[in-house]
Parts: structure tokens; sequence; C-alpha cells
């Protein structure tokens, strides 16, 4: 009874469009201000534990006259401990949480796993608690992102809808974390979803002011930064040194991601444990705090404060610039669990503290106080490195409440994103997402490279060979097999080089054989692909470097070899799909018979319920008329859809047909 009840419950969420989906928004809103309440919390509790009591347990011993020594060992003991238990329990909940969420939303039609925010809240209040140089916003979007998922899943909606809760999650937690609802909407909508569309902004909105309610009602409703006094344009000249001031965040920011992903590339090709990674990333960055300044620690909003004071020295706040890039890049490719909005507000403030300080020293009767360029630069700095400038404007403005300076701000912020854009034109985001495989094109634009993956023309057998094998016999070897290249494994399996047929020709000309492994002659600037990856991408790299196979290697282990990919097999499967899609058009008949410019795409994510397709074969799937199936996902993966596929739970379909048969096909579905 109860059964029918709930699943009554849930097709009626389904099926409104009004009373439903604003209850879900208005649920998710309060789940997500409730974890940033949470996570708050939590950071004051660990913090309170490492340093509060971390000073007590260590005897207040100090090194010289810089601290307590429990400033060098409490980043390390807290990213060994966050190490060791995202490994274990949620792999996704380590680095920004911003790109993770980006990616579910794009890929994975909103799914995110509920323990993700349980993780994702324990692990940020470890690093940054403990001293590590992340934001709690990064985390707080992931835990009010999974929060929207999980109801969204519970109440079985499609992907559509959920990734609108996803992103209602992500609104929310924004604007609960820094007192800023309308930024917090503007973020879901830039960022996370990447357009305005009108009804996934209502319930962003209802999301946002829910999360926002609670939280003032809980912690107040005071702004993130206290500012001593309003900043204003003081001359029109400003206007000159406020457009410089755009130029220099931007190059600024630039350095900042490219420091941030150069030391997670660093951690990621270092083969150690990733324990022992952790343990000394925790160690540098306690060093760079202890020995440089404690204001790189954690969030860092008592840095940002001083910096909108005036009371930092330029050699100084040029100094926490580069300390707070190092310690959070060193943070977040250790294995840190935190975000990079608030370091890039930090080190913004820095640099724009010193640039209005020294302009202030030079023209004083028509320069603001330092303090407002410090302002300034937060919102630039950020704008440039997310590529976000909407967003910086916006929440600049409601995290200090100074809106007589916005116009000089507005300036900067825009000259520093066409800054950054121009020479980069990756965000700090989306290069983890690109590399995850997050930017891939729509399936309506989708080619035959596109859809296929590599996992899905990749071989599982093949010969390997160990470094340490003679190359006399290893010449033998390539007389007799028909391979042009080997793998090359160490005495642990992990792939460390690949060995040609050119390289023993070239030993075998130079008579320079004998005694010599194959080690000495293996080629080391390795280019590999990942099973994820598109054929598209693998067949840039055969036509770059001219090789014959790629080496295949685990997503999460660059060091696992699981395959190997050759050219013929990528004309192989190439050929297969483009059979399959030409079998599938004959069969059809030519059902879509309209003009190409009305056609329409429906998907549909398979529920347990829905039994005339769920554990179905798609030939026994009695479709309306002009309906094509066109693809079929599961998971990350794009399949041909052939007659003999069954569907399973999860899966979605996408459908082609006209506009005149939507209303037909779309009853068919509700009917299901």
């Amino acid at each position: 009874m109860a059964t029918t009840v709930i699943q009554g419950i849930r097709r009626r969420i389904q099926r409104s469009e009004t009373v439903g989906p604003v209850a879900l928004a208005m649920t998710v809103g309060f789940f997500a201000g409730a974890g940033a309440i949470v996570l708050r919390w939590l950071i004051r509790g660990v913090q309170w534990l490492f340093f509060d009591q971390g000073s007590r347990l260590t005897g207040g011993f100090e090194i010289g006259s810089f601290g307590g020594i429990h400033l060098l060992l409490a980043p390390a003991i807290g990213m060994v401990i966050v190490s060791w238990m995202v490994r274990r329990w949620a792999p996704e909940a380590m680095g920004h949480g911003v790109p993770e969420v980006q990616y579910a939303v794009r890929r994975k039609g909103g799914k995110i796993r509920p323990r993700v925010a349980g993780v994702k809240a324990l692990a940020s209040a470890i690093s940054i608690g403990s001293g590590g140089s992340v934001g709690r916003e990064g985390p707080i979007v992931q835990i009010g992102s999974s929060l929207g998922s999980t109801v969204g899943q519970t109440v079985g909606l499609g992907p559509e809808q959920t990734r609108i809760l996803v992103a209602a999650g992500a609104a929310g937690a924004i604007s609960a974390t820094f007192n800023a609802p309308i930024a917090g909407v503007m973020f879901a909508m830039e960022v996370i979803l990447g357009n305005f569309a009108a009804r996934s902004f209502g319930l962003v909105v209802i999301s946002s002011v829910t999360a926002t309610a609670l939280t003032r009602g809980v912690l107040g409703k005071e702004p993130a930064f206290h500012l001593m006094e309003q900043f204003a344009l003081v001359s029109e000249w400003e206007y000159v040194l406020y457009l410089v001031l755009g130029v220099f965040i931007g190059l600024v920011a630039l350095l900042y991601v490219k420091s941030v992903y150069w030391f997670e590339d660093a951690f990621d090709d270092w083969k150690r444990s990733p324990t022992l990674k952790a343990l000394i990333g925790g160690l540098a960055v306690g060093a760079l705090g202890l020995f440089g300044s404690p204001h790189i620690f954690g969030v860092g909003h008592e840095g940002v404060d001083l910096a909108l004071r005036g009371e930092l020295a330029i050699g100084l706040m040029l100094v926490l610039v580069i300390l707070k890039m190092l310690a959070t890049s060193i943070t977040l490719g250790a294995g840190g669990s935190g975000g990079v909005f608030a370091p890039a507000l930090f080190i913004g403030a820095m640099a724009g503290g010193a640039f209005g300080r020294g302009a202030h020293m030079v023209l004083p009767a028509v320069t603001a106080p330092a303090g407002a360029y410090a302002l300034v630069g937060m919102a630039a700095l950020f704008a440039a490195a997310a590529h976000a400038p909407i967003t910086s404007i916006i929440i600049l403005f409601e995290m200090t409440d100074d809106y007589l300076i916005i116009l000089p701000l507005m300036f900067s912020v825009v000259v520093a994103h066409l800054i950054a854009s121009r020479l980069n034109p990756d965000s700090i985001y989306s290069i983890k997402l690109r590399r995850r495989g997050g930017l891939a094109k729509p399936v309506r634009e989708m080619g035959i490279l596109d859809m296929l993956l590599v996992t899905d023309a990749m071989t599982t057998e093949f010969p390997t060979v160990r470094q340490d094998v003679p190359l006399e016999e290893m010449v033998q070897a390539a007389r007799t097999q028909g391979t042009r290249s080997w793998p090359v494994v160490d005495e642990e399996d992990s792939l460390v080089g690949i060995v040609t047929v050119t390289d023993i020709e070239r030993a075998i000309v130079d008579r320079d054989t004998e005694g010599r492994t194959v080690e000495e002659v293996m080629t080391r600037a390795l280019v590999t692909a990942k099973p994820g990856d598109a054929l598209r991408r693998a067949f840039r790299l055969f036509g770059q470097r001219d090789v014959h196979q790629i080496p295949v290697v685990d997503s999460d282990d660059p060091g696992e070899l699981v395959g190997v990919l050759r050219r013929t097999e990528i004309l192989w499967a190439y050929k297969e799909l483009s059979d399959e899609h030409q079998r599938l058009l004959d069969r059809t008949g030519g059902a879509v018979t309209e003009a190409p410019d009305t056609a329409v795409q429906i998907e549909l994510q398979i529920r347990k319920e829905q039994t005339g397709i769920c554990n179905k074969r798609i030939r026994e799937i009695r479709l309306p008329p002009d309906v094509l199936i066109v693809l079929l996902r599961r998971g990350d993966r794009a399949l041909v859809p052939r007659g003999d596929s069954r569907l399973e739970l999860g899966d979605v379909l996408v459908f082609l047909t006209t506009q005149t048969r939507e209303p037909e096909l779309r009853d068919w579905i509700s009917a299901l």
C-alpha cells in the first residue's frame, strides 16, 4: 500500500508543470542551504582541532621566530586523511568540485552519486580546516548539486529535469555560502548549465531564494566582506588605471590557471603512492604558511579583509599572490579537496591591492584608496580565471554591498576576461572538463568518430616487452612477430615506453646491439589514449605522430596499460558504425519524411515502471509512425541501436521524428 502511494506521488510530481517542480526546487534549496551551514560548522570544528588544540598538543614548540610546528604538520595530516578518504569512498570528491558537476550535467544526465555529498563535505572540511589553501564554494557546489541530483533520481525525473535540479542545488549552495542569491542564480546558469533558459531560470531562482532565507535565518544577514568605507570613482582619469588593472589581472589569472594544472599534472606524473604525495604536498603547504605567511591557510578571508582595508604593504601583497598561487596549486595537485573560487578572490585582492597602493602613491589626488582596487581585482581575477564575468560582477556587489564602485568593477572585469579568454580559451573549470570528455559535441552535432570511443576499437590482447630484455633477443622477436611496435613495461607491469621496429633497425645499422637492453633504445615520449576518449581524438594522434598503434591507459592510472589501439581497428570500427547506420535507415524506409529543418529530437531515460520497453529488445518495440531511434546512451557510452540490443534500466534513447508527429511520440512515451 505504501509503495503504491509513493509511486502515485512520484507520477504526480513527474507530470506536474507547476506545483511539483516548485516543490522540488524549494526542497533542493533547503538541502543546499543546510549543507552550507553544516560545512561551515565542520570547517570551524576542524580548525579548532588542528590549530587551537594542535598548538597545545605540540607543547607550543616553535621553529625560530616563525611559529608553532603545528602550522607545518596540520596541512600534511589533513591531506593524508583526505587522500585516503576520497580514494576509498568517492574519488569524484577530490579536487575542485565544479568540473565534476559540469561533467555530470553534460555527460551523465545530471546523475551524481548520493554519497558524494557526505564525502565531499567531510573531505573539504578537513582540507580547509587543516590549512589546505582551497575554498569552500567548490565543495558546497558539489554538495548542493549532489543533493539536487539525489532528489531528482529519487522522484524518478528524466535527464533534463534532473540537470535543472543539479543547477538549482549549485545556485542554492553559492547563495548560502556567500549570502548572494542573485550571484548564485547567475553562477548556476552561466557556469553549470551554460544557458539562460526560462524554465531553468525560474526553478534555479526558487532554490537560491530558499537557501538564502535558511542561511540568513541561521547565520545572519551580514555580507561576506565588511568594508570600512564605500569605494567610489574619484576621477574619470581612473578609468585608464582600471583598464591597466584589467590587463594586469587578466595575466595574473592566466598564471593562476596554468599553475593549478601544472602542479596537478606534475603530481599525476609522479610515480609515488597517493599517501606520499599528500604528505609531501601538505608539508609544502605548511612550510609556505609557516615561513611565508599564515594568511595562505584555508579560505583566506581574513587576508582579503586586510587588503580591502588597505592595511598591507605592496611587497607583502605581491608575495602573497605568489604564495597563495603555489599553496592552492599544491593542495589540489597533491590530492586535497576544495574550491578555486576563494583562492581566486584572495589572489585578485592582493594583486589589485598592490596595484592600487602603487597608483595611489603616484597619483593620490585622482585615485581611490588601495582597497577599491583590491575589490575590483577580486572580481576581475575570478572572471578571467572562470570565464564568468556576469557572475563575478554580481557576486562582488552582493558580497560587499558596495554599488558605487560598480562601473570600474564592470570595466576591469570585462577587460580581464577578454585578455584571459584571448590567451587561453579554456577556463579553470573547462580544462578539467575537457580532459574528461565533458565538452564533447551534443548528439545532434556528433559525427561517427565522436560516437565511437577508444574502448570500442581497442584490443586487450597484445604483446608487451620488459624493459630489461636484451636487445639481441628483441631483434629475434621482431623477425618472427608481425608487429611493428611493442609497449614496454617495467617489473611491476607499468607502462614506461614503446619500442618500434625503427628503433631496433637503427641499433642494428649502428651495430650497437650487444649488451644493450630494450630500455636503452625505446621511446619514452609516449602518446597514449584513454578508454573514454572519442575516436576522433585518437585519429588526430595517429595523423600527428605517424604511429601504427597507441597504448591505451587507465583513466585514473596513466601507468596501467589496458589495451592498444591500432590504425586498422579505427578504420574497421568506423566502417562498422557507418554500415549499421545505413542498415538502420534502410530498414525504416526513410521513415522521417519531413524536411530536415522540421526534425525534432527527443530523449527518454528508461525507468523501471516502463515495462513496455525496459528489458525489451529494440526489434520488439512498436514505435509510432515516422519515429526513428538514432542513438542509445548507456552511462558514458554512445551505442548504435541494433535490433537485438536489449534496453536496460537507466539507458537513454534518442528519438528522431517530425514536428507533426512529435505530439504522438510524446503521448506514446507518457503511456509507457
